[in-house]
């Protein structure tokens, strides 16, 4: 079955001010459905069209070669914009709290120190991709990926994602990438990220 795009789970302006209203327009409505429609053309024929984009990302070496590029790129896409909004919501940011704290400070230290190490890893980041925290089978990791590329693809457990192309953020932050991340720590959904790592990784 063809993908399609899914509602944002919240109103356009609901992250305002730290992500505004023209930008979640412009982002979702604009560049992750080119994904989809993308992700649909590359799929067609090649037996991958019913699975998930997490099926597929966790096969990519099984993906027709001739189209792998384009499968990754653009279910890459699918799937990280679902991912990263979900991750975020209104009235939320602030500290996680239960196991997930516990595996945090456990990794990092500190809350803090985990805040600083993800905003550096996401902030100077080249060029387009994204910052991730992610349970790698062992414990916690921080990871950048580039373009669309997954943590599914290298076999971890995806469990907070920032999008750091600049179309994420430039109408309202313009080059100032740091400004963006650190306002972005607002709206993040750690109740949604605990369930993820509720699911994901209960013997961290």
């Amino acid at each position: 079955m063809p993908f399609e795009l899914p509602p944002l789970p919240y109103d356009y302006a609901a992250l305002e001010p730290h992500i505004d209203e023209q930008t979640m327009h412009l982002h979702h409505d604009k560049h992750h459905q080119t994904y989809v429609d993308k992700a649909n053309a590359a799929l067609a024929g090649t037996g991958w069209a019913d699975s998930s984009p997490e099926q597929i990302l966790h096969s990519l070496d099984k993906v027709p070669l001739d189209k792998r590029t384009a499968i990754r790129n653009h279910v890459g896409g699918v799937a990280n914009h679902t991912f990263y909004w979900e991750s975020m919501g209104p009235a939320k940011g602030g500290e996680p709290s239960g196991d997930l704290a516990a595996a945090i400070g456990q990794t990092f230290g500190s809350f803090d120190v985990f805040k600083q190490q993800f905003a550096d890893v996401s902030v100077n980041h080249f060029g387009s991709g994204w910052g991730w925290l992610v349970h790698n089978g062992a414990k916690l990791e921080l990871l950048s990926t580039v373009n669309q590329d997954s943590p599914l693809s290298l076999g971890m457990n995806p469990l907070l994602a920032c999008d750091v192309w600049e179309h994420a953020y430039y109408l309202k932050y313009q080059n100032r990438r740091p400004d963006y991340v650190a306002a972005w720590w607002n709206v993040v959904d750690w109740g949604k990220v605990a369930e993820r790592f509720a699911a994901g990784a209960p013997s961290a």
